[in-house]
């Protein structure tokens, strides 16, 4: 029988799980907090639990999820990013940002991703698979265990690493509500940000399900054959029908939604595209997130320069759109997700050519 890997499971599955084992259902409450609160890479290090328990966990479960095959540090070292080897051989990324007060993690939901927006190297991959609930949690728990030793926690984690993640929604759901137990990582709703292309079925049941962690739509284009361009899922639900969507979650929540805007050199940061981002935002409870290009290999453009971007912001300012130019982070170790994956991948290749 293949080993249950806990971090799938939730508190309640979890407690049936230990009961199914033979033992009391309170020790579930306590094996949760061995695995959120204190990170533990193994069950002996869960001193509380008996002997017979522990032994129990290790020939019917496992905590084990991926293994480290390469990490980054940025020149200020500031910018951590790792990435992970899941065990079918697949290849994910995760990144450590610090800033002043926070300490945020920035995780993927799947592998490789179908969304195939044309500036992102994960959207050039194409897509592989799902990334599970343990695959999804484990991210934020290793970073946790590493943060610890130097006295530091998680902060905050934004969906933002490769894949879609209302693309797995199921997952993404049930990987927030394990992050924000109070018996476990005791992670806010708030602290957690989700970022969507605009999948409007998804965001219409997130909305429905009342949930209070923040939505980031990547918005990128204002006028649809802009868009068309840069992100084909808007040939599917146009920006019309993806602002009515924005706004019903607005209503449905009551939270302010963010739209992402990656500014690309001559192609998104015009004037005009500032003039239609303005209109089509207007008055609506949202701020946007500006984002000087991450060039990639497999995309021509490049970031927009410093005058552009001052000249965009202050046009939106004009239309009473509040907006911030986001630090950009690990940029000397390519910490666009995809990259260092990519990265892996070629040089495992010329490994093999060299080796033949």
């Amino acid at each position: 029988m293949k080993p249950i890997n806990l971090y799938d499971l939730d508190l309640d599955e979890l407690t049936a799980f230990v009961v199914s084992l033979g033992e009391p259902a309170y020790r579930a409450r306590q094996l949760w907090q061995w695995l959120y609160q204190h990170a533990v890479a193994d069950f002996d290090a869960m001193t509380n639990l008996s002997k017979s328990l522990r032994q129990k966990l290790a020939t019917r479960a496992t905590l084990h999820t991926f293994e480290q095959a390469m990490v980054q540090f940025s020149s200020d070292n500031q910018t951590k990013k790792v990435l992970f080897r899941l065990a079918d051989g697949q290849f994910i990324e995760t990144v450590l940002m610090r800033y002043e007060k926070r300490r945020t993690i920035c995780i993927s939901t799947q592998a490789g991703c179908a969304m195939g927006c044309v500036f992102c190297a994960t959207g050039q991959m194409g897509f592989m698979r799902n990334l599970s609930v343990a695959e999804i949690v484990a991210q934020v728990v290793w970073f946790a265990r590493e943060l610890a030793e130097t006295g530091e926690h998680v902060s905050n984690v934004v969906m933002m690493g490769m894949g879609e993640p209302l693309h797995n929604y199921d997952n993404t759901v049930k990987a927030l509500d394990c992050l924000t137990d109070a018996d476990g990582l005791n992670l806010g709703a708030r602290k957690i940000t989700i970022s969507t292309v605009g999948l409007v079925p998804a965001m219409r049941r997130y909305a429905d399900e009342q949930r209070q962690t923040p939505l980031a739509v990547s918005l990128h284009a204002a006028t649809d054959a802009e868009r068309d361009k840069l992100i084909p899922v808007n040939r599917r639900w146009n920006i019309a029908a993806l602002m009515e969507t924005c706004a019903y979650v607005i209503e449905q929540t009551g939270r302010r939604l963010t739209f992402e805007w990656a500014l690309i050199q001559n192609e998104n940061d015009t004037l005009e595209q500032a003039d239609a981002l303005g209109r089509l935002v207007q008055g609506m409870l949202c701020h946007v997130n500006l984002i000087p290009l991450n060039p990639t290999q497999g995309y021509g453009g490049g970031p927009s320069s410093r005058s552009n971007v001052e000249a965009f912001q202050a046009r939106l300012a004009e239309y009473g759109v509040s907006s911030t130019v986001r630090v950009r982070r690990g940029i000397d170790i390519q910490a666009g997700c995809g990259q260092l994956r990519d990265r892996a991948i070629l040089e495992a290749q010329q490994g093999k050519q060299l080796s033949s």
